[in-house]
C-alpha cells in the first residue's frame, strides 16, 4: 500500500535501469492535452528533452517508542510525507501506531508536504516516531482500524456493494507465488502428476450445459478468530464531566477466554475502566491490574494470552492470500457478480455482530457530520492545483482520480436512497418526476420530463436519453481539462427501474434572479426560445468547441435575434457565486442523425397518433462523437490529398521553367528543395531531404466542424445564413450517410475494401470481423463497446442484424448476438415500465413474474406472480399491472420495442432460439440483479417433467428447489418422483393449494444494486506515456517502448491506484509485451495481476477477464507450468459457456492451444480430440477450403501420427496440401511443406502397415513410427482487435501457422515414441507465411 506513490521506478519487483529517463523527458514537456493539435508524443524526441526527473530511491531508519523499535523503510523523494505514514502504519510490527507525528533531526515534520521538502533527509536518515495525544474522530478511527486488522470487522452490506463484492476467484483457480529459484522443479513436479484421465480438461464436454457454479467462490477456511467481539460500549457517548477529563469513548471487549473488559477510550490511551453492563464507572482500575496502551492493539494483547497466538496465524493466513485479492478498492466502484451461493450456505451467511450498526457513529461521529463534504469545492480546487511539473501533475492527477471514486461512490448511495423513498423531496408538491432532492450534499433528480422540458423532444423518453448523453459530454469535457472552465461532479444511477441524475451542488444555480436577469450567463435559457451572450464564456467555450469539432454558428431567439454561440444552444454558461465559469447541459455536443430520425421520427403533430413507421420514442438521437472524429480522418486525409497533388503540380511546373544550369548555380526553393536539372538529383541525401520537404503537408490551415443545431428549428433570415446552413446541413447528412453506408455495412461485410485508402486500418478490422482476424464479441458488452468503438449507436442494432442475414457462420453468430442484445435491451425498457411505480418490497415479484413470462413460459405456458398480500395490502396506491402480463403479452412487447427501437423484426420462433442462460446474464446486468446460483430450468424434461433441481453447488447440497425457487420443507426424492417433481399439499410449510413449476421465485433474486455510468476523466500523463510507448514498439524501438510502457504502468498504479480497469489493461499489454521478448516470469506475474484486478473491477465473468486467463494459460504455458495453464484454460472455457454458450467464432485458437498444451504433456489421445474440435468449427466458421482450415488439418494430421491412427494422418494431409494448392499455388511454403509432410507420411503408413503385419507374423518387432511435433500456441485476439494489437504489431513469437520444423529433423524422432525427454534443442526457424486459426 505505502509502496504505491513511493517505488516510482520500481515496477512489480523489476528495477529499470538508473541512467534510463528519455520517458521522462517525453512526459515533462507535455501539457495537459495531447499537444496543441491534437498530436500524438512523438518517442523520437524523447531523448531532445531538457527536463528530466531525477528520482532517488532509498531507505530511512524509523525509531520507534516500543518494539521493535526500529524499521527501515523504503522512500522517494518523490513521494509525500502521507505515504511515508501509510508505509509505517501497514507494516506487520507497527500496525498499532495511527496517531503520530514524525520528526527529524527535532523538528515536527509537516505530514501534507512532499519529502523532497525535509531537509537533510538522505538515505539512512533516522525519523523519529511521536505518538501523540488522541482526539474524538482519531480515538473513533483507531477503533475501526483495530477492528479491522484483528479481523473483527465483520461483513458490511450496503445498498451499493451488493454480495460478493469485488469477487476474485484466481486463488481458486490457479493460486500463484512468486517465483523462485526452484520454481522450475516444481513446476515439471506439478506437471509430472497430471494423467489423462486427471487433468483440468479431462472431462470437459464441448457441447454441454454451462457449469454456473463457475462464479462461486470455494469454501475457504474461515480465518482465525482473534477474539470473541470488540463493539462501542452502551454508555456513549461519555457524559461532560468525563468529557472534560479526556475521555472520548467506550468499548466492550470479549475475549477468547470468555472475559468482558469495559475500555475507556482517554487522549493518552486506552486502559480497562470498572464498569460493567448495569454500572456505570469509567474510571481505571485499581492495582495490580490497572492496565493501559496508547494503542487498543497492546491493550488486547496484554488482556488475552491466546491473542497473540490467535494474532500470528490470522497474520499467516492472510499473507498466504494474494494481496491484490484482498485490498479495498479505493479508487473505482467493485464489481458485482450476478450470480451468488444461496443465502443460507456459508459463504454468505449473515453474522451477528452488533458494531455493523455503529459504524455510522464510528466514521462519522454522534452528529453525523463528518462526512459532510462540500463536493463541488472539492472537485473544482483539485482542478485547479498546478500543472507546471511532472511531480505536479503525478499529485495534481492522482488527487482527482481519488476525488471522483469517492464522490460517485457517495452520489450513487445517496442515489439508492432517493429511489426507495428514504430521502425528502425539497419540492413535495410537486410531481413525483419532478421533484428533486439534496442529500450529503450532493443534488438529485430523475431522469424523466417532469417539467416539460422535453415534450416536444419525445418526454420522459428524451430525458432519459439526454441526461446519459451529459454524462458522455461532461466526461469528454473533463477530458479536454480545460483551464478556467468547471464542470460538476456528474453520474448517473439505474435503480429499480428509474433513473437519477446525481450532480455536485454548483454554487449559485439555485440564486433567484432578478426577473429580467436570464437564469444563464450563456446559451439557451429556455430552450432556443431565449439565449444568453456572454464575451467572458467565449475563450473558454471556444476551446471546447475546437476540440469536440462544433462549428462556431449562429442561432435565433424566439424575437429572431441573432447570437453567435460557440456552442449548441442547449450547452449553457452558468457563472457561479465562487467566481468560476460552470458548462451544464452537455447532451447535444454532436449534431442529430437526420439519417435515422427522418424515415422513423415524428411529432404526431400533423397525426392524432404517430405513424407506426415514425414511433420512435424520442429525438435525441445524436451522432456519437466516435463518427465525428472517424470522419474528420477522412476529410483530414483528402485534404492532405489535395495539398500532395496541388504541391506537385506546382513543383513540376517550376521545373518546367527552370533552366540547365550547373549544379554548383542551382537555387533553392523556399522550402529548401534543391532543384533538378533534366529530372537528376543533385545527390542522394539533397533528394531525400527534397522528397520530405516536398511531401511534408502544413494542416494548420485545416478545419473540419459540425453545427450541433442543424435541424433543431433555427430559423436563418438572411439569403447568406440560409446558404450557411444550408451547408451545415450537407455536412451533418454526409457524417450520417457515412455511418449509413460505409462504416456499418463494412463492419459486417469484406465488400468496398481498400476503396478508400485513406480509412484502411478502419476497414481491415472491418473485414476482419467475418474473416476472424480480429476477436469477435461475447457477449452484449463487448458487442456495445465494438460498435461504439467505431462510432455506431446502439440503435443500428437492427441494421447490424439484417446486414448479418448471410450464409458466413460467424456472421450467423453475430447475428444471434445482436438479437439477444436487442431482446435484453427490450425487455429491459419493459421491465422498468413496471417498476418504476412500485414500491421497492415488490421489485423482486414483478421481475421474477416477467421473467418467468419470459425464459420460462415452457416449463409454465400460464405463470402467476408470487405477491404477498400483505403487501399489496400496505400499497392501495401501487400500481400492480405486471401481475396481468402474460408470456403472449410480453412476447408482443418485446416485439413492439424491438420494431420500435431498433427497426428489426424478430422471427416468430425467436423464442424457442434464444440462449436462454446468457439471455438471463444480460438482463441481470442490465437489471443490476443478484440472483441465485443455481441450474434453472427453462424448459421441461424429455419426459414431460421438469428435471429435480437439487444440485450439488460448490461442494455443497443446496437447499430443496421445489417450482423453480427455494422451498422451507425437506422433500425426499421418492416423494418428490410420486409427486411429478411438485411440493407435496400435506406438507408443513406448503401452500393449501400445488403451485405449478416456475423457473424463477421471488426467493432467486437476492439483492438488487445500482448501475452507475461516471465521468471520471482518464490520466492524460498516463495515457501520454502508453500512447508513446506504443508507438515506440510499432516502430521498433523496443528498448525505448518498454521504458515508456513501464513508466506508463507507474504512472497508472500512482495515479489510480492498483485496483483500477485501467491499470488491468496496463498489466495485460505488459504482459504481452514480456510474453513476445521473451521475458516468461515477468509476463506470468503481470498477467497474473491482470486476471485479479479484472475480476474484482470489471467482472469474474466479463470478456476482458476471460481474455486475460486465456492468456494467462498461453503464459503459463511457455513457463513450463502447463498443470496451472489448464486450469486458467479450463475456467475461462466455462466462463465463456456461461456468457456466450459453445462454438464461439473465436474458440478455434483457445481449443488449439488446449490441443499443443496436452501434447506437450504426452496426452495425445486427448490433444488429438482437441484438434479434431478446433477443425471441426473451423470447417463450420471459415468453410472446408480456407486456409485456416488448412492449416488445422495439417496440425491435425500431425496430431493424429502421434496418436498412431497413421491413415487418418495421411488423409488430413492429403486434405491440406490440397487447399493450400488450390488456394495458394503449387510454389507457395506452406503448400511444400504439406506435400513434404504428405509424401513422408504415406511411406511411413506404408512401412507401419507392413510392420504390424510383421508383427503379427512374430518374424520382428520394433516401434512404430511416432513423428515428434512441435506445435505452437498463439495468444487470443481482443474483441475487435488482432492479437498483435497493443504488442506494438509485433508479430508473435508463437504463430499459430504450420509446424516450422523439416521433416529430416522430425525424423529423429521414429524409435523416441513421442518422449519429450529426448528432444534435442534445435534452432527456430520463423515460418515466412505463419498464419491465424
Amino acid at each position: 500500500m505505502g509502496s504505491e506513490a513511493g517505488d516510482v521506478k520500481t515496477v512489480n519487483g523489476y528495477r529499470k535501469p538508473d541512467n534510463s529517463q528519455p520517458e521522462n523527458q517525453l512526459i515533462a514537456n507535455k501539457g495537459g492535452h495531447n499537444g496543441e493539435n491534437g498530436s500524438i508524443p512523438n518517442p523520437a524526441d524523447a531523448e531532445t528533452k531538457e527536463e528530466q526527473i531525477v528520482e532517488n530511491v532509498f531507505h530511512v531508519n524509523i525509531l520507534l517508542p516500543h518494539q521493535p523499535y526500529k524499521i527501515q523503510v523504503p522512500v522517494s523523494t518523490q513521494g509525500q510525507v502521507q505515504d511515508l505514514r501509510s508505509s509505517i502504519v501497514e507494516q506487520p510490527g507497527t500496525f498499532q501506531y495511527t496517531c503520530f507525528h514524525l520528526e527529524h533531526d527535532g523538528q515536527r515534520i509537516n505530514d501534507f508536504t512532499e519529502l523532497s521538502d525535509v531537509k537533510g533527509l538522505s538515505a539512512d536518515s533516522e525519523i523519529k516516531l511521536i505518538e501523540d495525544p488522541y482526539t474524538e474522530r482519531e480515538a473513533r478511527m483507531h477503533v475501526v482500524r483495530i477492528r479491522e486488522i484483528i479481523g473483527a470487522a465483520g461483513d458490511r452490506t450496503d445498498a451499493l456493494n451488493g454480495i460478493d463484492a469485488s469477487l476474485s476467484l484466481h486463488e481458486t483457480v490457479s493460486p500463484w507465488s512468486v517465483p523462485d529459484a526452484g520454481s522450475a522443479a516444481k513446476q515439471k513436479t506439478r506437471n509430472s502428476k497430471l494423467t489423462a484421465e486427471a487433468n483440468p480438461l479431462a472431462d470437459f464436454n464441448f457441447n454441454g450445459a454451462a457449469l454456473l457454479s463457475t462464479l462461486l467462490p470455494s469454501n475457504q477456511e474461515s480465518s482465525p478468530r482473534t477474539i470473541k467481539s470488540l463493539s462501542v460500549a452502551p454508555w456513549n457517548p461519555p457524559p461532560p464531566p468525563y468529557r472534560q477529563r479526556g475521555h472520548l469513548l467506550y468499548v466492550q471487549l470479549t475475549t477468547l477466554e470468555g472475559e468482558q473488559f469495559q475500555i475507556t477510550s482517554h487522549v493518552s490511551g486506552f486502559f480497562v475502566n470498572k464498569s460493567s453492563n448495569s454500572k456505570f464507572d469509567p474510571m481505571p482500575k485499581a492495582a495490580p491490574k490497572i492496565i493501559m496502551a496508547h494503542s487498543l492493539l497492546t491493550l488486547i494483547q496484554s488482556l488475552s494470552h491466546s491473542f497473540g497466538e490467535s494474532f500470528n496465524k490470522l497474520l499467516e493466513a492472510n499473507n498466504k492470500r494474494d494481496p491484490l485479492a484482498s485490498f479495498q478498492l479505493t479508487s473505482s466502484l467493485p464489481s458485482n457478480p450476478w450470480l451468488v451461493s444461496i443465502p443460507s450456505s456459508s459463504a454468505t451467511a449473515h453474522q451477528p455482530d452488533l458494531t455493523r450498526t455503529q459504524e455510522t457513529y464510528l466514521l462519522s461521529g454522534v452528529d453525523n457530520t463528518e462526512t459532510l463534504r462540500d463536493w463541488n469545492e472539492e472537485i473544482q480546487s483539485t482542478r485547479e492545483l498546478p500543472r507546471e511539473t511532472v511531480q505536479d501533475r503525478v499529485f495534481r492527477e492522482r488527487l482527482i482520480a481519488k476525488i471522483f471514486a469517492e464522490f460517485n461512490d457517495a452520489a450513487a448511495r445517496g442515489a439508492v436512497l432517493v429511489a426507495r423513498g428514504e430521502v425528502a423531496p425539497l419540492n413535495p408538491t410537486e410531481s413525483k418526476d419532478a421533484q428533486i432532492f439534496v442529500y450529503n450534499n450532493i443534488f438529485y433528480s430523475f431522469g424523466a420530463d417532469g417539467v416539460g422540458t422535453f415534450t416536444s423532444e419525445g418526454g420522459d423518453e428524451a430525458a432519459r436519453v439526454a441526461v446519459g448523453k451529459d454524462v458522455a459530454g461532461v466526461k469528454s469535457v473533463n477530458q479536454l481539462d480545460i483551464p478556467g472552465l468547471a464542470t460538476p461532479g456528474t453520474i448517473i444511477v439505474d435503480y429499480l427501474g428509474r433513473r437519477l441524475v446525481a450532480q455536485s451542488i454548483v454554487p449559485g444555480i439555485f440564486k433567484q434572479r432578478e426577473p429580467d436577469e436570464p437564469q444563464v450567463d450563456y446559451g439557451g435559457v429556455e430552450g432556443k426560445d431565449v439565449v444568453a451572450d456572454n464575451d467572458a464564456f467565449v475563450s473558454t467555450f471556444s476551446q471546447v468547441s475546437k476540440a469536440l469539432k462544433v462549428k462556431k454558428h449562429p442561432v435565433w431567439d424566439k424575437e429572431g435575434k441573432k447570437h453567435v454561440l460557440e456552442g449548441s444552444v442547449e450547452t449553457k454558461g452558468l457563472l457561479g457565486t465562487d467566481g468560476r465559469k460552470y458548462i451544464l447541459d452537455l447532451y447535444r455536443l454532436t449534431p442529430l442523425d437526420i439519417s435515422w430520425l427522418d424515415p422513423y421520427w415524428s411529432d404526431g403533430t400533423r397525426h392524432h397518433q404517430k405513424p407506426v413507421e415514425q414511433n420512435y420514442p424520442h429525438r435525441m438521437s445524436v451522432l456519437r462523437s466516435e463518427l465525428v472524429d472517424t470522419y474528420w480522418r477522412v476529410k483530414m486525409s483528402d485534404y492532405v490529398k489535395a495539398q500532395l497533388e496541388k504541391k506537385n503540380n506546382k513543383d513540376e511546373t517550376r521545373e518546367d521553367g527552370i533552366e540547365n544550369t550547373d549544379s554548383s548555380d542551382r537555387p533553392s526553393t523556399g522550402n529548401g528543395d534543391t532543384t533538378h536539372t533534366n529530372g537528376i538529383p543533385a545527390s542522394e541525401e539533397s533528394n531525400d531531404e527534397s522528397t520530405k520537404d516536398r511531401d511534408r503537408i502544413d494542416i494548420s490551415a485545416f478545419s473540419y466542424t459540425l453545427n450541433p443545431d442543424v435541424f433543431c428549428g433555427q430559423s436563418p433570415q438572411t439569403v447568406e445564413e440560409k446558404e450557411e446552413w444550408a451547408n451545415d446541413e450537407r455536412e451533418v447528412r454526409a457524417v450520417a450517410d457515412h455511418l449509413h453506408e460505409k462504416i456499418i455495412p463494412e463492419l459486417v461485410s469484406s465488400e468496398s475494401l481498400l476503396q478508400d485508402s485513406s480509412s484502411f486500418n478502419i476497414l481491415q478490422k472491418m473485414h476482419d470481423l467475418k474473416e476472424g482476424e480480429v476477436g469477435f464479441p461475447m457477449d452484449g458488452q463487448s458487442l456495445s463497446r465494438l460498435m461504439h468503438k467505431r462510432g455506431i449507436n446502439i440503435r443500428y442494432l437492427g441494421k447490424l442484424a439484417s446486414l448479418s442475414g448471410s450464409s458466413s457462420p460467424r456472421l450467423q453468430a453475430l447475428k444471434a448476438l445482436a438479437e439477444q442484445e436487442m431482446v435484453a435491451r427490450a425487455f429491459k425498457h419493459v421491465a422498468n415500465s413496471y417498476l418504476k411505480d412500485l414500491p421497492p418490497a415488490m421489485a423482486t415479484c414483478c421481475i421474477a413474474h416477467l421473467l418467468n413470462c419470459l425464459l420460462g413460459s415452457d416449463l409454465n405456458s400460464c405463470p402467476k406472480p408470487q405477491i404477498e398480500e400483505d403487501l399489496q395490502y400496505l400499497y392501495k396506491d401501487a400500481d400492480y399491472s405486471f401481475a396481468d402480463v402474460t408470456p403472449q403479452s410480453l412476447k408482443a412487447e418485446i416485439e413492439a420495442q424491438t420494431q420500435m427501437r431498433y427497426r428489426y423484426t424478430l422471427e416468430d420462433t425467436w423464442t424457442s432460439n434464444i440462449r436462454s442462460a446468457q439471455l438471463q446474464r444480460e438482463i441481470a446486468l442490465k437489471l443490476g440483479l443478484q440472483m441465485v446460483a443455481k441450474d434453472y430450468q427453462y424448459r421441461l424434461a424429455a419426459g414431460g417433467q421438469p428435471e429435480d433441481t437439487d444440485h450439488l453447488m460448490n461442494g455443497t447440497i443446496t437447499q430443496p428447489m421445489a417450482n423453480g425457487h427455494l422451498t422451507n420443507g425437506n422433500i425426499s426424492k421418492k416423494k418428490k418422483k410420486r409427486n411429478g417433481g411438485e411440493t407435496s399439499p400435506s406438507s408443513a410449510n406448503a401452500s393449501t393449494f400445488p403451485i405449478p413449476p416456475s423457473t424463477f421465485g421471488v426467493d432467486d433474486i437476492v439483492n438488487i444494486v445500482p448501475v452507475v455510468k461516471d465521468s471520471n476523466p482518464k490520466s492524460v500523463l498516463a495515457e501520454e506515456a502508453l500512447e508513446a510507448g506504443r508507438i515506440s514498439m510499432y516502430q521498433n524501438q523496443k528498448e525505448l517502448g518498454q521504458e515508456l510502457l513501464l513508466e506508463s504502468l507507474s504512472l497508472h498504479e500512482q495515479i489510480y491506484g492498483i485496483l483500477h480497469p485501467e491499470v488491468a489493461r496496463v498489466y495485460h499489454q505488459l504482459a504481452m509485451l514480456y510474453y513476445n521478448m521473451d521475458e516468461k516470469d515477468a509476463a506470468v506475474e503481470l498477467a497474473h495481476k491482470a486476471v485479479v484486478i479484472s475480476e474484482r473491477t470489471i467482472g469474474i465473468d466479463s470478456d476482458e477477464t476471460i481474455l486475460s486467463y486465456l492468456n494467462l494459460s498461453l503464459f503459463e504455458h511457455a513457463n513450463h507450468n502447463t498443470a496451472v495453464a489448464l486450469a486458467c484454460m479450463r475456467h475461462a472455457l466455462e466462463l465463456w459457456k456461461i456468457i456466450y454458450g459453445s462454438n464461439h467464432p473465436d474458440c478455434i485458437t483457445t481449443f488449439n492451444n488446449a490441443a499443443v498444451m496436452l501434447q506437450h504433456l504426452n496426452f495425445f489421445h486427448q490433444s488429438r480430440v482437441w484438434f479434431e474440435k478446433s477443425h471441426a468449427i473451423s470447417e463450420q466458421m471459415s468453410g472446408k477450403d480456407s486456409v485456416n482450415t488448412a492449416t488445422l488439418a495439417f496440425q491435425l494430421a500431425q496430431s493424429l501420427a502421434l496418436d498412431q491412427d497413421h491413415k487418418g494422418a495421411v488423409n488430413r494431409m492429403r486434405e491440406a496440401y490440397s487447399i493450400f494448392h488450390h488456394q495458394l499455388g503449387a510454389e507457395d511454403r506452406n503448400t511444400k511443406e504439406a506435400d513434404s509432410w504428405l509424401n513422408q507420411l504415406t511411406v511411413n503408413a506404408v512401412s507401419i502397415a507392413k510392420h504390424a503385419k510383421d508383427v503379427q507374423a512374430q518374424k520382428i518387432r520394433r516401434a512404430l513410427f511416432t513423428p515428434r511435433v512441435t506445435l505452437r500456441t498463439q495468444p487470443q485476439a481482443p474483441v475487435g482487435r488482432s492479437s498483435t494489437e497493443g504488442m506494438g504489431g509485433q508479430t508473435s513469437r508463437v504463430s499459430g501457422g504450420l509446424d516450422n520444423r523439416s521433416i529430416d529433423e522430425l525424423m529423429k524422432y521414429i524409435e523416441s515414441n513421442g518422449d519429450a525427454s529426448k528432444k534435442t534443442p534445435t534452432k527456430k526457424r520463423k515460418n515466412p507465411r505463419s498464419r491465424r486459426t
